[in-house]
């Protein structure tokens, strides 16, 4: 039999078409973005693919997307289903109109508690679904490592697994329906076969893959891979019993059968209790060995990681402190042992067991066991990060994904891993391996330089990996699907009668073949060079770089760290991106901007580069969540000074930039003359482009001034007024010096040696990009400190956007800032590190009262939020309370500009507003930074104040 042919694109309509996006525009309810900037940021995904869409629509309701195919049906235009484009395999990116259905169709459509069942739109996020569960005792138990951005619709998709996948099966197996459209329009329920249904043409569908399947299972049988972790083509084994479910096929097919509409999915109880067993081992082999005994001991999961990954993970700030807690010693590889269910007892015995059986084996010692569930999570998100750590390695060279989801019976592990790093080895090139050990799917990435003969390596490591896999009988594909890297590498392992099945199936459901063309069913070649995200003749464009990008090999290789897995789509924890989560447009993402960033670096955005920069940086609050929780580092506050220093060659200053670039230079006259300096920023504000709905800070003329401070206490410290408490708020400096007055230090006011104007960290100037007057600015300061520094006294700071310049953009402005970043603390670090050393004297009474405390963005991203905790629970009574927020929004003057007020008060009400409005009157409100503050009163209008300032309160 001859399977159907599929052309790879079938493109009626080209890239960018505006009569195409006109008629959209007319006719649906919902985005759409036909522009090049947006057709790039579209263009790739977690994967080394680039290609170019048609455009992009992003649907505000289900009937838009019916709308939507129906018009590319009627033009012959290839549509493609996208969740949060987090695959590895290319499965989200091709020549056809993207449909983005991440934005709008997020809901939890209906739960059923009681029979454990709920039904979701394709673009609700795992993390949201189980969040919403939890208070039913229940969770979706397909655990990815994504589950902060990987929609179920995406996940279905993919056929998705998780790291506790031998405990409750992959997508597949908890999947019970699935309403789908068809590329014709047909609207069906996809369930069990058995169910009737009253469409006539659904009823035929299902007839012909009820005759499929016994036509093929004896092919069936004996060409599907035996191991649990199977996800190449269709579930053709699940057409039949015990399964015998519809949907079953649309799980894994990537997009090109039918577009869903809502899922139907299984759920199962929340496990009460989880123990954990971090079993070291002194050789790689070793570990992939003996798992195949752990497993026996009935865990939940078994994940790998390698010394790779360890030595990586120390090297990330978010990671070093749970890394060195857990991790022992220089192990070549630990094994994650999980075990889970309703009792702890039983759990705490099961990892005796797992002591007993590693001493049994040869390794008595080995095992860390950690039974504290936030221990257990914080290491449980250094795994999860795995992909991510990886890729965090700089240059040219990186960690490919194209066989990392071979899964082999555990039998074969140790020495399938052994041989499979023999023929790295033989290339030139070394893996990466981590994660799923218990069911023998381990994520391994050689490492190549996709730019230069990475193809190359890469196709004959696929050849010899495949001759291995099929060996062993396992299976090529194991987890993250097929998509351009792996669907050519169907047909050795199917067979060609069952590839022509495939094929089958897609013309009954695809007959023109406009559901994600190219995937699955009639493939390209995955090393076809003009398909990659480094195409042939790539080059960046060499910039004179105004800050120092040495580190990364220049900025465009910085630009280049991120890998698209999405990391920044995050919407319930950490900082980033808070103006992702204000808007959820993929252009204010970090992964957004750094694809702007890099395609504009690149040359493939045109005479536009500039706009779309401009734009997509716009609405970057530089709160440096990115910098602590992108694992590759992509540090975009960084990359917004320097792409603004770049524009200031070419444009000049707006009144506003300049009006805030330039405050800490003309602050002592607005001060000297502070009422009627007052008046005219009310008055000129509007004019200059400051929002009119809340009122500039006001200049007070009790400003901080240095005078001769008593000579008292024995250990000497600096204190560095910055600029905004020093003319803003005067009265957190005078408590920050009383308090350490108090405690028995001799406090130093930081003033430039050669006199003149107070001295100032140069933030203003880089938030408008004048990196020369910035570093100006820093070499005063260093001069300032240095007769402190070289007797290695404590720089001290209040306000952390100031102090923390130090120890981050100092570093790339000028040399030799290393002892200043070294000697550089906020208050409350400073006071948490003398407290926990046992030298501080800080004597202070109870205070029988709550704290609602909020974190500066910078606060978090340099991990000093544990001292500001630490340091408030130093006051007895005092009771903490930590708001989970991102940024609170006015993040410097962004929250005073009239254009992005709306969006700084988006970001407030996430969740910090309505949580200082729960609060009693009696509450105290602290937030260290000066901007949050201004917000808080702004918004909720309570006073927050600085930590400095509850102490002060609280001294004896």
């Amino acid at each position: 039999m001859n399977a159907p042919s599929f052309p790879v694109r079938v493109v009626a309509a080209k890239a960018g078409d505006s009569v195409l996006a006109a008629r959209l525009r007319r006719e649906i309810d919902g985005e759409v973005l036909f522009d090049a900037g947006s057709r790039g940021r579209y263009s790739t995904d977690a994967s080394i693919y680039q290609i170019e869409p048609i455009g992009v629509v992003v649907p505000r309701s289900a009937e838009a997307v019916r709308a939507t195919l129906a018009i590319a049906a009627e033009d012959g235009v290839p549509v493609l289903p996208r969740g949060a484009g987090s695959s590895q395999c290319g499965q989200t990116v091709g020549a056809a109109l993207v449909i983005d259905h991440t934005k709008h169709l997020d809901r939890l459509v209906a739960l059923d508690a009681e029979r454990r069942i709920a039904v979701v739109q394709p673009g609700m996020v795992l993390d949201s679904l189980n969040a919403r569960l939890r208070a039913h005792g229940l969770w979706f138990p397909v655990d990815v490592s994504t589950s902060a951005q990987a929609t179920l619709g995406g996940m279905a998709g993919n056929n998705s697994c998780g790291s506790r996948s031998i405990a409750y099966g992959n997508m597949v197996h908890n999947v019970l329906a699935i309403d789908a459209v068809t590329a014709e329009g047909d609207c069906w329920r996809f369930g069990p076969l058995d169910e009737k249904s009253s469409d006539k043409k659904f009823e035929d569908l299902k007839l012909k893959l009820r005759s499929l399947y016994e036509r093929e299972k004896q092919e069936i049988e004996a060409r599907f891979p035996k191991v649990l972790r199977k996800v190449a083509g269709y579930n053709l084994d699940h057409l039949g019993p015990p399964h015998a479910n519809a949907a079953h096929l649309l799980v894994g097919s990537e997009g090109t059968l039918a577009w869903f509409e809502q899922l139907t999915l299984k759920l199962s109880p929340l496990p009460a209790a989880r123990a954990l067993g971090v079993v070291h081992f002194p050789r790689f082999y070793t570990a992939m060995e003996l798992t195949q005994h752990i497993v026996k001991l009935g865990p939940s999961a078994v994940e790998l990681v390698d010394r790779t990954m360890i030595g990586l993970a120390r090297e990330i700030a978010a990671f070093r402190k749970t890394v060195d807690a857990c991790i022992k010693g220089d192990p070549d590889a630990i094994l994650l042992v999980e075990f889970s269910g309703e009792e702890s007892t039983r759990q705490e015995s099961n990892l005796k067991q797992l002591v007993q059986l590693m001493a049994d084996l040869g390794l008595p010692g080995s095992v860390v066991e950690i039974t504290d569930a936030q221990r257990q999570k914080d290491l449980w998100e250094v795994r999860k990060a795995g992909l991510n750590i990886m890729m965090s390695m700089k240059g040219d060279g990186k960690p490919v994904s194209f066989i990392e989801d071979c899964a082999v019976p555990l039998e074969h592990l140790a020495e399938y891993t052994d041989r499979l790093t023999q023929v790295f080895e033989k290339h030139g090139t070394r893996g990466t391996w981590y994660a799923h050990a218990s069911v023998g799917t381990l994520h391994v990435r050689p490492v190549l330089d996709m730019r230069r003969d990475g193809a190359e390596k890469m196709r004959a490591i696929a050849e010899e990996a495949c001759a291995m896999v099929r060996q062993y009988k396992g299976a090529y594909s194991g987890e993250h699907g097929d998509g351009l890297v792996r669907s050519e590498w169907i047909e050795p392992f199917f067979g060609p009668r069952l590839v022509s099945a495939l094929g089958e199936i897609k013309s009954w459901l695809d007959p023109r073949g406009l559901m994600n063309p190219g995937k699955i069913v009639a493939p390209s070649k995955m090393d076809d060079r003009s398909l990659f995200r480094f195409k042939p003749g790539y080059v960046a464009e060499a910039l004179a770089p105004a800050l120092d990008w040495s580190e990364w090999g220049g900025v465009d290789k910085a630009v280049e760290m991120c890998n698209n897995n999405g990391h920044c789509r995050k919407f319930d924890s950490g900082t980033m991106c808070p103006s992702f989560r204000a808007t959820r447009d993929e252009i204010h993402l970090t992964r957004g901007r750094a694809n702007t960033l890099r395609l504009a670096l690149s040359g493939q955005l045109g005479r536009d580069a500039d706009d779309q920069v401009r734009e997509a940086l716009d609405l970057c609050v530089s709160c440096k969540g990115c910098k602590r929780e992108c694992p590759t580092g992509v540090d975009m506050a960084r990359m917004k000074i320097e792409f603004r220093a770049q524009q200031r060659k070419r444009h000049g200053l707006t009144l506003r930039e300049r009006a805030i670039a330039y405050l800490p230079r003309y602050a002592p006259a607005a001060v000297a003359a502070a009422p009627l300096a007052n008046l005219l920023a009310k008055a000129l504000g509007g004019f200059a482009g400051f929002t009119h709905r809340r009122p500039l800070p006001a200049w007070r003329r009790d400003r901080f001034v240095e005078r001769a401070w008593p000579k008292s206490g024995e250990r000497e410290v600096v204190l560095l007024v910055d600029t905004f408490n020093r003319y803003f708020e005067p009265e957190n400096v005078r408590a920050a010096i009383r308090v350490l007055q108090s405690a028995g230090y001799r406090v130093h006011i930081a003033q430039p040696r050669s006199g003149g104007r107070p001295l100032c960290c140069g933030r203003t100037f880089l938030a408008a990009g004048l990196v020369d007057e910035a570093r100006a600015e820093a070499r005063r300061m260093l001069d300032a400190l240095e007769p402190w520094l070289a007797h290695a006294l404590p720089v001290i700071g209040l306000e952390p956007s100031c102090l923390l310049t130090l120890r981050d953009e100092f570093a790339v402005l000028l040399t030799g800032t290393e002892t200043l970043a070294k000697n550089s603390f906020l208050l409350e670090e400073f006071l948490a590190s003398e407290a926990d050393t046992g030298r501080l004297n800080l004597k202070l009474k109870p205070v029988a009262q709550a704290a609602l405390l909020h974190g500066h963005c910078h606060q978090k991203a340099f991990g000093a939020m544990g001292a500001v905790e630490r340091v408030l629970r130093l006051v007895p009574g005092l009771k903490v309370e930590t708001v989970p927020s991102s940024c609170c929004g006015m993040a410097g003057s962004f929250g005073y500009e009239a254009e992005h007020y709306e969006v700084s008060m988006r970001m407030a009400e996430a969740s910090l507003l309505p949580a200082v409005r729960k609060a009693s009157p009696e509450t105290l409100v602290v937030a260290d930074g000066t901007s949050c503050r201004n917000q808080i009163e702004h918004g909720a209008q309570r006073q927050a104040i600085h930590v400095a300032r509850v102490l002060e309160r609280a001294l004896a």
